[in-house]
């Protein structure tokens, strides 16, 4: 495997932006960073990972949904209400993450739709918030946008003031339907993304933010100017463990040059024994939150241990210092 220079994205891209990539291209096809979601105060993901393996993951996973400006509580369930709850006040546990263990961080946003909307509006069928008005400037659709856009601009700004990198990965899984960023096509997706990128770089200066487009349809992909990593969702069947080479395959189709790639989210864990052999280039895994990361549905407890403790599998303790 070839090192991938990378070159940000962004031309005014942070030194710590720049020491991630750089350490990012270093380890491609050499060893795989675990990642671990979590979206609640409590990090139940994190503390069964510490107990299984004596190991903690180098990459933290956040959750946004909770830090949407437009969610409706009036009409909202009980599974709804108990999510925003929960994920209430978690990006303390960001900040704790990136002061103390100077550990890799990546955000998602279950975006709850800017307009109207009910219940968990991050899904299509509870919204009738329509993604090809929103990327027409002067609709009501594109001013909620951008405005909910800038609400979370200011929230990273914060990180970015403590030069704390974030593997920024927004509108993630738009080759789907079910969420509004998708819901009308990959398209309009890769619009809103490129509105974001644009947004972000020009004008509030996140010059902290590592872009990581996540979906693998060609005629969705974004651009190479705009994204720095390219990365998919997947969730294989429970205790099926491969080094995915044929979604690997798939997924670096979709780019003129080559580029950084990385499984955005997993369900049972990839096999970091197979990877040791075939060195398919996934950067990190991200075990998805819940069941799948705080039980043995998905993935066993010994296959948890050995992957954490394989020599090619990067845990916190093999991070170096990057920001």
């Amino acid at each position: 495997m070839h090192t991938i220079h990378t070159i940000p994205c962004n031309p005014k891209a942070s030194d710590e932006v720049k020491a991630v990539l750089n350490y990012l291209s270093e380890i491609s096809g050499k060893g795989i960073i675990t990642g671990q979601h979590t979206q609640t105060i409590a990090q139940d993901e994190l503390h069964y990972i510490r107990e299984v393996t004596g190991k903690s993951p180098a990459l933290l996973g956040f959750e946004l949904l909770g830090y949407s400006p437009n969610i409706n509580y009036e009409d909202s369930g009980e599974a709804c209400l108990l999510e925003v709850a929960e994920n209430k006040d978690t990006l303390q546990k960001a900040w704790e993450w990136a002061e103390k263990e100077i550990g890799l961080i990546t955000f998602t946003w279950h975006w709850f739709s800017p307009l109207g909307g009910r219940d968990k509006s991050f899904y299509a069928e509870h919204t009738d918030f329509d993604a090809t008005k929103a990327i027409i400037e002067g609709t009501v659709e594109y001013k909620a946008f951008i405005s909910d856009m800038d609400y979370m601009a200011e929230i990273l700004k914060e990180f970015r003031d403590k030069h704390i990198p974030i593997l920024w990965r927004p509108f993630h899984e738009s080759e789907g339907t079910w969420f509004w960023w998708g819901s009308k096509g990959p398209k309009a997706a890769k619009q809103l993304y490129r509105i974001m990128y644009d947004r972000y770089t020009n004008v509030h200066d996140l010059n902290n933010l590592i872009w990581v487009w996540n979906s693998p349809l060609a005629e969705g992909y974004v651009g190479d100017e705009v994204a720095d990593i390219i990365s998919r969702d997947l969730y294989p069947p429970a205790h099926q463990h491969t080094d995915l080479r044929a979604e690997y395959e798939e997924l670096i189709a979709i780019t003129p040059t080559r580029k950084l790639v990385a499984l955005g989210e997993i369900g049972p864990i990839p096999s970091i024994a197979r990877l040791s052999e075939s060195r398919i280039p996934w950067l990190w895994f991200m075990t998805w939150s819940n069941d799948f990361g705080r039980t043995e549905l998905f993935t066993t407890k010994e296959e948890l241990y050995n992957a954490y403790n394989n020599d090619y599998a990067i845990t916190l303790d093999k991070l170096p210092k990057l920001y």
